[in-house]
């Protein structure tokens, strides 16, 4: 559309300038990496304070 390629070969072409990952990095941005850990302490929060809940109820 107005003389750019589609959305898709703009994708390609942007996947094939970076390149495959190094080993050991699985996120490319540090927010990302930030966020899946917040989350992941959220639910593991969550999970002990129902658990103690069920166990220690009153």
């Amino acid at each position: 559309m107005f003389g750019r390629p589609p959305i898709e070969e703009r994708i390609a072409a942007r996947q094939a300038e970076m390149g495959p990952l190094k080993r050991g990095t699985y996120f490319e941005h540090a927010p990302a990496k930030m966020l899946f850990f917040f989350g992941l302490g959220v639910v593991v929060v969550t999970h002990l304070i129902a658990l103690s809940l069920y166990f220690f109820e009153s």
